[in-house]
């Protein structure tokens, strides 16, 4: 049914690049981000500015983790180390909290002036999910799912929610460990082989595989359906339209 095995019973969803456009708004506030701190230690330290990639880099380090934990990791590539600092640190605090909240500052502003769409193909097969009644929840590590879900007029599909504000409530690892969604599965009270994961991020897909999920769908928004494929995924497809063709 809906290009998944018979034992499926719930859908987990990725929300950025999954359900919505909001992937390379992400990427271009990191890259804004990155390159703003990059630079400035480049002209204290005498040493060469090498910009953050919105594509190589948001891909292997930043994509679909926490966003501390997307801070530490990219830095770490670069042999960086920051001190965490404190989650209410402002923009302008040199520490990996401060530089997620000047990251997360340029995205709410991004969003407020480009708005949020959802793909079609997306919108198409979670109202396909709900009517053949399998259980439906997104799994996102961002803080701003509940608002993005509003803003692009898709929350009313979803029965549950595991977001980066959960994650922080209930202390989970962020992808590509798996705890966002087991949590999400025992939300709906089953057992990890009966749930199918939907993740556009290599992070999300080796999460789905590290925690024993019985299906994850690779959606390939990047050209990476290779690497989809190595981290874990069953299948890789353009747009979740093509599980529907596959009945």
């Amino acid at each position: 049914m809906l290009g998944l095995p018979d034992h499926v019973r719930t859908c987990l969803f990725d929300l950025d690049g999954v359900l919505t456009r909001t992937a390379k708004v992400h990427a271009a506030a990191w890259k804004q981000m990155f390159d703003d701190f990059l630079r400035r230690r480049a002209e204290h330290t005498g040493s060469p500015f090498v910009p953050f990639d919105a594509v190589r880099d948001y891909d292997e380090y930043v994509d679909g983790r926490p966003r501390e934990d997307g801070v530490r990791t990219f830095l770490a590539s670069r042999g960086i180390t920051l001190p965490d600092g404190a989650a209410d640190d402002g923009p302008d605090r040199e520490t990996v909290h401060g530089l997620g909240s000047r990251k997360n500052g340029l995205v709410l502003r991004m969003i407020r002036e480009q708005g949020v769409e959802a793909y079609e193909g997306s919108v198409a097969y979670v109202r396909a999910a709900r009517d053949a009644g399998l259980r439906r929840a997104v799994v996102s590590s961002s803080a701003n799912c509940r608002d993005v879900l509003a803003a692009a007029g898709i929350a009313d599909l979803f029965e549950e929610r595991v977001d980066g504000l959960t994650i922080a409530e209930q202390h989970l690892r962020g992808k590509p460990a798996a705890d966002s969604y087991l949590a999400a599965a025992r939300l709906f009270g089953v057992a990890p082989a009966e749930a199918a994961v939907f993740e556009d991020a290599l992070a999300g897909v080796a999460a789905g595989r590290a925690g024993g999920f019985g299906f994850v769908v690779g959606v390939d928004r990047a050209g990476q359906a290779g690497a989809l494929r190595d981290h874990g995924a069953n299948v890789v497809v353009g747009d979740l339209a093509e599980l529907l063709d596959r009945g």
